[in-house]
């Protein structure tokens, strides 16, 4: 049993076939999948798709750099879907640097990204924190509004001491593709240090396919390669990677 903690199914990517994908992944051994929203429209259908299959959870949230549509009218419409039983988390939300350099962009990006961590305390939800060229903003603003939420750092890309941070801060580690890449060296020294209780196992896709299959479409069929490479480091068999990380995302987003 794999759980595919985070995945963007509704991207347009998958429009030719998205419900044949699906509808497979049961019986290719994926058995829990959270489609996670970047956008109120995007949050919206996560919440959709969910209804239509009973394997995949919803999160709700909007990335940070796609907060323009994000208002006090966007807030509420956020705080009402957050109600719907298969939501499970606010995410993805967070700072992302890496295109907006501009300060007052970023201070823009950090005033939604506090809202938006107040709403997921309001509504008693876990946290999915996308950070991105912004490790410090990000960590100072976790410090100051997050204390005893519990949550993930999505996709992480930092050091190996951030990631114990995190760790002693009570969060779990998003690890997907880049695990498996040649270059990842930070990573697979993060992995090498965690915990395997602290690691949930995630696509992003359509994005960050693992090798063998880097550059194309990702799906949460690839999560296998992404699984061996983190038994690989850790020394563990793959069926073991596999049964805690599963867990491990069942605890994450209360449904264990």
């Amino acid at each position: 049993m794999i759980f595919d903690s985070h995945a963007h199914y509704e991207d347009k990517q998958f429009g030719e076939d998205r419900d044949e994908l699906l509808s497979s992944m049961r019986q290719k051994g994926i058995t829990k999948i959270v489609e996670v929203g970047s956008s109120i429209e995007s949050s919206k259908r996560a919440i959709a798709l969910t209804e239509r299959y009973d394997f995949i959870y919803a999160a709700i949230g909007v990335h940070p750099s796609d907060i323009s549509c994000l208002n006090e009218e966007g807030l509420a419409r956020l705080r009402e879907m957050a109600r719907h039983e298969k939501v499970v988390a606010i995410g993805e939300i967070g700072l992302d640097y890496y295109w907006d350099k501009e300060p007052e962009v970023q201070e823009r990006q950090k005033a939604w990204f506090r809202r938006q961590l107040k709403l997921a305390r309001e509504a008693g939800l876990p946290v999915i924190i996308h950070s991105r060229d912004a490790a410090e903003d990000t960590l100072t603003i976790m410090k100051e509004e997050a204390a005893g939420l519990p949550g993930v750092i999505h996709c992480f890309s930092y050091s190996k001491e951030l990631a114990l941070e995190y760790v002693k801060m009570g969060y779990y580690i998003g690890v997907g593709g880049v695990v498996t890449f040649k270059n990842a060296r930070k990573l697979k020294e993060a992995v090498a240090e965690l915990p395997i209780e602290r690691i949930v196992i995630e696509t992003d896709c359509p994005y960050l396919a693992p090798e063998p299959n880097r550059g194309k479409r990702n799906s949460s069929l690839n999560l296998p390669y992404v699984v061996e490479a983190i038994a690989g480091i850790k020394g563990l068999a793959p069926e073991a990677v596999e049964e805690i990380t599963y867990r491990n995302a069942m605890e994450l987003y209360g449904l264990a």
